[in-house]
Parts: C-alpha cells; sequence; structure tokens
C-alpha cells in the first residue's frame, strides 16, 4: 500500500509539472549541457537517422551503449525515462502480439529486438540532445542552423507555456470534479469511475484551448506591439543573438570522439558481423 502511494504521488500533476520544469531548466551544469547546440544538432544527424539503415546487430548495441551514458551525463528525469520505456515494451509488446496473432512465430523476436534497439538508440538521442538545452539555448541553435526565427521563437515559447498548460488543465479537472457528481456504483473493474474520470478528461480540454488562443493572441499581438515582425527577420538582430554561440575545445573533443567511437564500432561489426 506504501508502494502504490508513493506512485500516485510521483504520478501526481504537481509532480509532473516539476518534472517538466527541470527538464527544461536544470539540467544546464551537466557536461552535454555545455556543449555549443550546432554540435550537438551534428551528433544527433548521425544518431538521429542512421539506425534505421543499420543492420548490423554489434553497430546498433553499440550505439545504444554511447547513447545511454550520454543520457546519464544529461541527467534526465526518471518520469521522462519511464515514458520512454513504456513506450518502447508497448510498441515491441504490440507488434509481437500482432505477429503472433496473424501466424508467425518466435523467428519474429529478433528483428522485433532490433528494432526497438533502433528505436532506443533514436530515442535516447533526442533526450540527451533536446532536454539538455533551455528554451533560449534550443532557440538560438535552432536560428543558427537557419530555422526561421519565427519557429524557434515558437519552440521556446512553447517550452515556457507547457508546465502552465498543466496547471491550468488540472485546475479545470479539478473544477468539474467538484461541480460534478461521481458515480455511486463503482461498477465491476470500477469501469462507472474509469469512465466519469475519462469523460471529465476529455471535457477539460475544451476550455484549455480557449484559453490557450487567448493567451497565443496577447502574446501575437504584445510581440507585434514590439516590432518582432522585424526582429525575426533583421539580420543584424540574428546576428546579434548568435553571438552567445562559440565553439571551444570541449566542443571538439566531444565530436571528434563520437566519430572516432562510430569508425571503430563500424570496423568492429564488418569484422565480426
Amino acid at each position: 500500500m506504501e508502494y502504490a502511494k508513493s506512485m500516485i504521488d510521483k504520478l501526481s500533476v504537481e509532480q509532473v509539472k516539476i518534472e517538466l520544469m527541470n527538464t527544461a531548466y536544470a539540467n544546464d551544469q551537466t557536461f552535454i549541457a555545455k556543449l555549443d547546440p550546432r554540435i550537438l544538432f551534428m551528433w544527433y544527424g548521425f544518431f538521429g537517422i542512421a539506425p534505421w539503415f543499420i543492420h548490423n546487430e554489434i553497430v546498433l548495441f553499440g550505439l545504444l551503449t554511447v547513447t545511454i551514458i550520454t543520457t546519464i551525463l544529461t541527467k534526465v528525469s526518471r518520469l521522462i525515462l519511464f515514458i520512454l520505456i513504456l513506450g518502447l515494451l508497448g510498441q515491441g509488446g504490440y507488434l509481437l502480439i500482432a505477429s503472433l496473432f496473424f501466424g508467425g512465430d518466435t523467428a519474429v523476436l529478433l528483428p522485433l529486438l532490433m528494432l526497438t534497439v533502433k528505436l532506443a538508440v533514436i530515442s535516447l538521442a533526442s533526450i540527451t540532445v533536446f532536454c539538455s538545452m533551455s528554451p533560449e539555448k534550443l532557440s538560438v541553435g535552432l536560428l543558427s542552423i537557419g530555422v526561421p526565427g519565427q519557429v524557434s521563437f515558437s519552440i521556446s515559447y512553447g517550452y515556457r507555456m507547457l508546465p502552465l498548460l498543466l496547471e491550468e488543465y488540472n485546475h479545470v479537472f479539478m473544477s468539474y470534479r467538484l461541480r460534478g457528481r461521481a458515480p455511486e456504483k463503482k461498477g465491476v473493474f470500477y469501469w462507472r469511475t474509469a469512465s466519469y474520470f475519462i469523460k471529465l478528461a476529455v471535457m477539460s480540454f475544451y476550455p484549455l484551448l480557449l484559453s490557450t488562443a487567448k493567451r497565443a493572441r496577447t502574446t501575437v499581438e504584445a510581440l507585434e506591439t514590439k516590432g518582432s515582425k522585424n526582429a525575426f527577420t533583421n539580420p543584424a538582430v540574428k546576428k546579434l543573438k548568435l553571438q552567445s554561440l562559440s565553439i571551444g575545445r570541449n566542443d571538439v573533443l566531444f565530436l571528434t570522439t563520437s566519430i572516432f567511437y562510430i569508425i571503430v564500432l563500424m570496423v568492429a561489426g564488418n569484422l565480426y558481423k
């Protein structure tokens, strides 16, 4: 009972909001977070795409190992890791059940395992890169690789708004609970209670969407008043924003080590396949 209560406390809305804030703003002191975002984008360009075209088991498990290490160095939230593991297990389990249902056998286990490893490498690489950068650093990094200013600002704005929207959704949901009436009979396996809460969860999205639209309109009007349209396209403003970026010794060391590791891994995979 105590373990179950502890899990419920960890999955509360307030705890989820804290985890999101820590992920966005509390990882700026790690080694990965101090790297230049352009270097991280180059690193992610390989680890986020190449696994789809690699079929060597040694290479894939080697890439998985290095992404696990970088994820540990990033100090990612346990909640994000839990969601990742749950998604990978659900995806693999769903495909396994579907293949067995349509006449497959245990021979599909190895291909499904390799697919899960590929998804894990890409997911961990994404977590390493995007959870190690603050919204400001991510916005400037995207701007440096040619992403339009409106898009980079929107991503940064979304980072800031997500905890607020989550908290507001919780308030709307709790207000529906206070004004509503839960079913007196819970039903078999609590299906009436589950149906009631699912209904409230869906209904809570409509006021949230309206509030989000109002917030977005207010933000756009405030930005236009301050001349944001010209700032997004002005080369002088872009140059000023990119002055904070610099490639140092740690950036070169990280990229060089990654390239050397990948070359060694490819050679080992070809020799022992």
